[in-house]
């Protein structure tokens, strides 16, 4: 018996799907039994470097979720709609889904799950987070029996690459972005990347599957890198730290109930952290639960192999049910997702972290004397308080806090901010 995808897009990661599904040999024996019966594109007459029978390919996206001899739809157009829609037009049909859309999964994950349990099918999206990285099934499956105490990852491959270029060659943000694009590793657009909403997405998703409940992409915390520069990257080096794009999800037990820091940002990481060594495209995501301990994922997180790879595995997953029990009955608690309530969201004024800052002075006396006194005066104690240096006439001060209330780090900047002496402050990053 074939078991009949329709694809959804033949982008990048579509057509590594496409060459993974044409090509079995060699591969598991279950992929034999898996045909592409169609392909939605949106230019049929585009050169491609993969071929299919006449009449596979169409740009009628709505015939193929609607095709009764489909059994799963594969959806690789990204972006909200007509993803969305398309998705939900699937589940209707009784088509199982499978999806590298963390956007759309991130926003309307509650409404797509909850038609799909209506419904009887699944919708699988390992190759949402982390591409080629096995994430989403181990936090369903493996370390299901774990109460996840934190999910911290580097899950953007154009900042990690574009981070590690200003650590390595002391280059500023512009310059590598720039460099970045030419090489295909970030977009003509890279907002989604740079300001750190693709970390949000995917951090949205790791904290619905690792703390059991809904989570509201817009309660995730936002904080891109575009103001970390080349002096800030060279002062944390000799203060034993480099600067990663951190994607956390940290959770809080109290007596009552438990709340949740959802947060992206750039963070100064202690160069003996296990996350301090993942660099250029690579991803890793570190989980911490118990009685486990900590466990790390790593590997390309992004690219047509290493995401057509996650695909067609969950693609694989769901044949093999088919095949083993015929049609769905009842779904497998650990494949399908439900969540009955949304989880607590910490507000970010009421985290606790250390802080680094970087103020620019005039060169006058007591001039630390009275960043000491601001900080003290709004309970944020001083891990250390130098002076770099200069930069033209001004003073530069790096300041590095002990774990501090953020409400009140941020009451003392605004404080500091009036002080005549001061000039400005061009950076404030968060230290894991």
């Amino acid at each position: 018996m074939a078991f009949k995808i329709g694809l959804l897009g033949l982008g990048t990661v579509g057509t590594g799907t496409a060459q993974i599904l044409l090509d079995p040999s060699g591969r598991n024996p279950l992929l034999e039994e898996i045909v592409i019966h169609r392909v939605g594109v949106r230019s049929p007459d585009k050169p491609r470097s993969v071929e299919f029978l006449s009449g596979v390919m169409t740009t009628d996206l709505e015939s193929i979720v609607n095709d009764p001899d489909i059994d799963i739809v594969v959806e690789l157009l990204g972006g909200l709609e007509p993803a969305r829609s398309l998705i939900l037009q699937a589940i209707n049909h009784k088509k199982h889904v499978v999806t590298a859309n963390k956007a759309v999964i991130a926003r309307y994950g509650d409404e797509i799950y909850a038609a799909a349990n209506k419904a009887g099918v699944y919708v699988l999206l390992e190759a949402a987070v982390g591409g080629g990285i096995p994430i989403i099934k181990p936090l369903k499956q493996s370390l299901g029996a774990n109460r996840i105490n934190n999910i911290i990852g580097i899950v953007n491959g154009t900042t990690n690459y574009i981070l590690t270029q200003m650590t390595l060659y002391g280059a500023d943000f512009d310059d590598v972005l720039a460099e970045a694009q030419q090489l295909g590793y970030a977009e003509a657009d890279p907002t989604a990347d740079v300001d750190g909403l693709d970390a949000a997405d995917k951090i949205a998703i790791l904290a619905s599957l690792g703390f059991g409940g809904k989570v509201k992409r817009e309660d995730v915390y936002c904080e891109g890198i575009r103001q970390v520069s080349a002096a800030d990257i060279i002062y944390a080096d000799k203060l034993g730290f480099v600067i990663k794009l951190l994607a956390i999800a940290k959770g809080s037990r109290g007596e009552a109930s438990e709340t949740l820091q959802l947060r992206v940002h750039p963070t100064l990481v202690s160069k003996t952290h296990p996350l301090a060594n993942i660099n250029g495209v690579y991803n890793a995501i570190l989980v911490e639960g118990s009685p486990l301990g900590q466990v790390m994922f790593y590997g390309p997180g992004a690219g047509a192999g290493p995401t057509a790879s996650s695909v067609v595995s969950d693609v694989m997953n769901i044949v093999a049910i088919l095949k083993s029990s015929g049609p769905v009955q009842t779904l497998d608690p650990l494949l399908s997702c439900v969540h009955q309530h949304y989880c607590q969201i910490t507000p970010i004024e009421a985290i606790e972290t250390r802080f680094y800052a970087r103020f620019l002075t005039e060169d006058v006396p007591g001039v630390i004397g009275y960043l000491g006194t601001s900080f003290g005066q709004h309970q944020v104690s001083l891990e250390s308080i130098v002076q770099i240096g200069f930069q033209g006439e001004l003073a530069e001060i790096v300041v590095v806090t002990h774990n501090v209330c953020e409400g009140n780090f941020r009451k003392a900047l605004a404080e500091i901010h009036s002080l005549e002496a001061i000039n400005s402050i061009p950076s404030i990053l968060r230290v894991l």
